[in-house]
């Protein structure tokens, strides 16, 4: 249904479904690991994704707990995200790596304690 890819082309994939949830993450790792104020995941079924090509470019990093996080070794493009010990069957999956046109429906907004201060939907500028 969505097909996607990272910046260098050499990892791609398809959601095979209607992502159940979308989110912006503000947590403090996913700022990092984006290098942007928040991350936006849409989650689906480990067995509604699928890689096309690349999976042997891909490299892993563990970065709490049962959490490991996936990345083009090429360009560094994030891939997913899987591993939550309360939703082990879940895979999250960079909006901004979708190729094909998608328009979430509704985005929720999680880890706001850590939201930066210059995002539009901070309440005040005052960092």
């Amino acid at each position: 249904m969505y097909k996607g890819s990272c910046l260098c082309g050499a990892v791609s994939f398809e959601v095979l479904v209607e992502p159940h949830h979308v989110s912006n993450c503000h947590c403090r790792m996913c700022q990092k690991q984006h290098g942007s104020a928040f991350a936006t995941y849409a989650s689906v079924l480990k067995e509604e994704f699928v890689y096309l090509s690349g999976i042997d470019c891909l490299s892993s990093y563990n970065s709490s707990g049962s959490i490991v996080r996936k990345f083009c070794s090429k360009c560094g493009s994030n891939i997913e995200w899987s591993g939550s010990k309360e939703y082990p069957q879940w895979i999250s999956i960079p909006v901004a790596c979708f190729d094909t046109v998608f328009e979430p429906k509704k985005v929720l907004e999680l880890h706001q304690e850590s939201e930066v201060c210059w995002t539009k939907s901070s309440k005040s500028l005052d960092c």
